[in-house]
């Protein structure tokens, strides 16, 4: 069911969400960025605003028309609404002598996800592999998993540290979504090409004022899609994450580290990296005590310390880690790639270290491909 809607019906479609007592998140302009958070309506949606994004760069730009999703991906993914930051496991309290322990239900507000990524869709699609397994299910997650409405959005403007064509899995969305729209705008007319990829959402789409797509509307979005394709801002090799892998002491590993902050802003942005840590806390009466599981990372010293100091020691080795196992392992583990190519982990790296060009280099005994503002 692909239908065609005005700018305008998709103010009714976030009434439409919110009539079924649903919390709508979707991308807006907060702090000098394009991040997500609860939306009321259209009106708080990004428009008119794209970004200019580089290696350790963003920076906002306004587009100077009334377009609604003229950007690329959002600073944030949407990981965090369904595994949180901060998750509380148990809480203790001490009576006398009787210890009481509570364990909370997880928590499954009725969410809806309004101008998701095709990237973020695979990125959804992997973390559900990781915390739906039936022999590890994590609570947390399948709770608030379990009913989202997801209204997909293409991209028609990558930016350019985006590289999803490479990895399959943009820019268009193919599946996991309830809706996917695709905006079509060519300064004398504004539309929204709306698909239904459920059965829910097709009901939905029916209480909106559409009509049927044509032709040209199937044409005007197969061109965006491709103009999106072309304009994509990077590139990884499926052949060159193999040859990265065979050699652990390739002089770029010592290269990487140099530059490396093991900051772990990448693992923060990445839609995918699930890494946690467990945070016991106390009160000052020694009454009551909670214990968290909060995110971490394989960036930091502390995550493989074992008795008698941390595994990866190095800058070196926890890159190295970082890298093959987001590109190569996952496969093994999951049968995916843990990178679907949103490039965040690019922009949001303060010293804009490059994973395509680490990956381009790594794949070169003779390390020939120069890093980005180096002398050749």
């Amino acid at each position: 069911m692909v239908q065609v809607l005005g700018a305008g019906g998709l103010d009714e479609i976030v009434r439409a969400l919110r009539a079924q007592g649903r919390t709508v998140v979707g991308p807006v302009v907060r702090d000098g960025v394009i991040t997500h958070d609860v939306i009321d309506s259209a009106a708080d949606l990004p428009r008119g605003w794209t970004e200019e994004q580089d290696a350790g760069r963003y920076q906002l730009a306004p587009t100077g028309t009334d377009e609604i999703f003229a950007f690329s991906s959002p600073s944030t993914s949407w990981k965090r609404y369904l595994y949180p930051e901060r998750t509380l496991l148990i809480r203790a309290r001490r009576r006398r002598d009787v210890v009481e322990i509570h364990e909370p239900e997880p928590e499954a507000p009725p969410m809806a996800f309004l101008g998701v990524r095709s990237c973020d869709l695979a990125a959804l699609d992997v973390l559900d592999r990781v915390f739906l397994d039936p022999d590890a299910t994590d609570p947390t997650y399948a709770a608030r998993r379990g009913d989202v409405f997801i209204v997909a959005v293409a991209c028609s403007f990558p930016g350019n540290t985006c590289f999803c064509s490479s990895m399959d899995t943009g820019p268009t969305p193919r599946s996991g979504f309830d809706l996917a729209i695709r905006e079509l705008h060519d300064g004398a007319s504004h539309d929204l090409l709306v698909e239904a990829g459920s059965t829910r959402g097709a009901a939905l789409l029916a209480e909106v004022e559409s009509r049927a797509a044509s032709d040209t509307d199937v044409a005007r979005a197969g061109d965006s899609h491709d103009r999106a394709v072309a304009g994509m801002g990077r590139r990884l090799r499926s052949d060159d994450i193999q040859r990265a892998a065979l050699d652990p002491d390739h002089p770029r590993w010592d290269d990487v580290a140099q530059r490396c902050l093991a900051c772990a802003n990448c693992t923060m942005v990445c839609p995918t990296c699930f890494c946690s840590a467990t945070e016991d806390s106390t009160d000052l009466t020694g009454t009551e005590s909670e214990r968290w599981r909060v995110w971490d990372s394989c960036f930091t010293l502390d995550f493989t310390h074992l008795h008698g100091g941390s595994v990866r020691s190095s800058t070196r080795s926890r890159y190295r880690q970082w890298l093959l196992h987001k590109l190569v392992t996952w496969h093994d583990q999951f049968d995916a790639s843990g990178c679907v190519g949103c490039g965040r982990c690019i922009t949001w790296c303060p010293v804009g270290i490059d994973l395509t060009e680490e990956v381009a280099a790594l794949a070169r005994s003779d390390e020939s491909v120069p890093r980005e503002g180096a002398a050749p």
